[in-house]
């Protein structure tokens, strides 16, 4: 598990610290996909027609702080603290089918995720996407941006012990996959995904697709990227590539 510092923060661990690195493991929503406005329009949508809000859509500023990157029973808590809990999640199960509706039209891939993803490939690492969202929406997106051979397995937050922003779905991963902590490395792109990473004691790049920068980094990012052409992302994997080839020489 992640140490802290004296102040609480967690503390971050640097990128080369997971070489040799054995595996690279990926959130979905927000991460491979800029997800987040088709799951926006979808609640907006869906909240609407229950008169939710007095009738006022929820903005963007309410939808990350309450429900982008939440397991499903803290996002019905959130939206829904007077209802029972079944209830709640029976909506949510709802607000699914409208968004897989949207997604199978509108979803697009992160600007540079197929440059990364090739990048992961040459390098023969282990990959598994680690997801908060139910099994049948993560597979879907995986399938529609053309990743369903490059992950190894899919681990749903729902499935384990307890989903993000515990670390079960992570340490499940490390262990489908047969790696260690010390030798892989994440990409998310939310808070809650990121705190899940940093306590499974893996370091983060953190891809600020829609949440704040601090935010990212109050939760121990390593490292902060706009997308995956980000000229920061491509330093940071060259300085990967330089401890290895090091690593091959004084073994050689």
């Amino acid at each position: 598990m992640a140490a802290s510092t004296p102040n609480g923060n967690p503390t971050v661990r640097p990128l080369t610290s997971a070489v040799p690195v054995e595996a690279v493991l990926f959130d979905i929503d927000g991460t491979l996909c800029d997800s987040d406005p088709l799951h926006h329009v979808a609640f907006q949508e869906m909240l609407l027609e229950i008169g939710y809000n007095n009738g006022v859509p929820i903005d963007e500023e309410f939808f990350i702080k309450n429900i982008a990157g939440r397991s499903d029973v803290e996002a019905a808590q959130n939206l829904f603290p007077d209802w029972e809990l079944e209830k709640g999640l029976k909506f949510l199960e709802d607000k699914e089918v409208k968004y897989r509706s949207l997604a199978s039209e509108r979803l697009e891939p992160v600007n540079g995720l197929a440059k990364v993803v090739q990048w992961v490939k040459d390098h023969g690492y282990k990959r598994a996407a680690v997801t908060n969202a139910p099994r049948i929406n993560a597979e879907l997106m995986i399938s529609l941006l053309g990743l369903s051979d490059f992950f190894q397995t899919v681990i749903v937050g729902g499935e384990c012990e307890k989903p993000k922003p515990a670390p079960f779905p992570y340490l499940k991963a490390l262990k489908e996959l047969q790696v260690s902590a010390d030798h892989t490395f994440i990409f998310e792109d939310s808070a809650s995904g990121t705190r899940a990473g940093v306590a499974a004691g893996i370091p983060v790049v953190a891809v600020a697709t829609r949440n704040p920068e601090k935010s990212l980094l109050d939760a121990g990012a390593t490292l902060i990227i706009k997308d995956y052409e980000d000229p920061k992302l491509w330093s940071a994997l060259e300085e990967i590539d330089g401890e290895e080839i090091k690593l091959k020489k004084a073994g050689a």
